[in-house]
């Protein structure tokens, strides 16, 4: 029995042993090279997910891309960029990619079930609570990051209005889906752009930003380890305990996940709405918002809340990888992306990962969190990428328990740049 029960746990790719991986791969990509791929949202979805699955289980075997790099995320988006830039796919896939991408907009079906589940699945006391002390250490945090890399960007040639609207505030978005992606939307639509072409410059900055975030979290936690007085080892506030822990747990329940998508979906068209009549904000920020004020009321059953959440898990599961290829074959031009890269571009991204620390360490310490675990939550957390970038970011720092203050940062606090990115290119961005 013990044998058998180790060979059904062996080593499994998206969910399967390797054998039957491998069978569902055959078929995907002989008719990907056949150009048999149907050109529709279930050729796509099968393609997306079984390169993504490959390419992200190499990511997070390789020594220093899963230790210092963010490991799966980082080689599905080069890896598929890279394919496409050397015409190693057919232009009949990448068709098909393209349209479900941009066309039947599968990335904001993502984003959708991101940002209202990962917010309606928090502690409702935890965001009342730590609200009022955190959201001034991740505005620190914010001022500091951009009026560092501004000031370099300045110092260097580079330009400081450049490296703010380009580096700095990239970087400290939230990541790549609920980030980078309706960054440059909003970038494109005001300054009536190429999105394409503005993502290009922009994903080097949060790849660079999420790498160095997570060696600088590892660094935290050994200055905790020589400065104890710094450090809370996991918890925030020096004076206060808040309770991290969620209200009642509902067991997995497929019309749960049912009604989360349905939620997703309206929160979603009621950014829409809201961002018709003030447009000057984003609907992916109005989105937000919307989510954070329903939470934060209370107007919503602990059973609503969780089938949002259950909804948010497995997409957040089983579709980030098929969403990273998309991101791969649509919106990076690896040639722009190696051409973005430059001592100077590296300088500029560490100024940003440094100024979010330190600016969350002087406000945090003064509203009563531990400078480390503040400079790690709303500093770090909002410089890496997104979801995967706070498991790597706590995983460095050994402080998997502060999680939700991660997701503050990356859900919340990636609105607010979504909200600042669109104020400051209109502001700024035709001078």
């Amino acid at each position: 029995m013990a044998k058998e029960k180790k060979t059904e746990e062996g080593f499994k790719i998206a969910g399967f042993p390797l054998s039957m991986f491998l069978v569902l791969a055959i078929i995907i990509f002989a008719s990907v090279y056949l150009n048999l791929l149907p050109s529709n949202m279930i050729g796509a979805f099968g393609f997306m997910i079984v390169i993504g699955a490959i390419l992200g289980e190499i990511g997070n075997r390789l020594p220093v891309v899963k230790d210092y790099l963010g490991g799966g995320p980082i080689v599905i988006i080069f890896g598929t960029a890279a394919l496409v830039m050397f015409n190693l796919l057919p232009e009949g896939t990448i068709k098909t990619v393209d349209d479900f991408m941009k066309e039947s907009n599968f990335l904001d079906f993502y984003i959708a079930a991101l940002i209202t589940g990962s917010i309606l699945g928090m502690d409702r006391k935890l965001l009342i609570n730590a609200g009022a002390r955190y959201f001034p250490a991740l505005f620190g945090g914010i001022v500091a990051s951009l009026g560092l890399v501004s000031i370099v960007g300045g110092l260097i040639g580079y330009g400081w209005k450049q490296a703010l609207l380009y580096i700095g505030i990239p970087i400290m978005g939230g990541g790549m889906g609920a980030g980078a992606v309706p960054m440059s939307k909003i970038y494109g639509g005001i300054l009536n752009q190429d999105p394409t072409s503005i993502l290009s410059i922009m994903v080097p900055a949060v790849a660079l930003g999420n790498a160095l975030a997570i060696i600088a979290a590892g660094l935290l936690d050994k200055i905790g380890k020589v400065r104890p007085q710094f450090t809370g080892n996991g918890r925030i506030m020096v004076s206060q305990e808040i309770n991290l822990e969620t209200g009642k747990k509902f067991g997995l329940d497929l019309t749960m996940m049912g009604m989360g998508m349905l939620m997703a979906c309206t929160f979603y068209v009621l950014g829409n709405i809201i961002g018709n009549f003030v447009p000057s904000i984003h609907s992916f920020a109005w989105m937000i918002i919307s989510v954070a004020v329903v939470k934060a009321l209370g107007l919503l059953p602990d059973k609503f809340e969780q089938s949002a959440s259950q909804w948010y898990q497995f997409v957040m599961n089983y579709w980030t990888g098929a969403l990273l290829v998309g991101i791969g074959v649509s919106y990076t031009n690896l040639a722009d992306v190696i051409a973005a890269i430059s001592w100077q571009y590296i300088l500029l991204v560490g100024a940003t990962v440094l100024g979010a620390i330190l600016g969350t360490w002087i406000v945090g310490k003064w509203v009563g969190f531990y400078p480390i675990e503040a400079s790690i939550t709303a500093g770090l957390c909002m410089a890496n990428m997104g979801g995967t970038g706070d498991v790597a970011v706590l995983s460095a720092s050994r402080r998997m328990e502060l999680m939700p203050f991660a997701q503050i940062s990356s859900r919340i606090g990636g609105a607010i740049m979504l909200i600042i990115g669109g104020f400051m290119i209109s502001l700024i961005g035709k001078l």
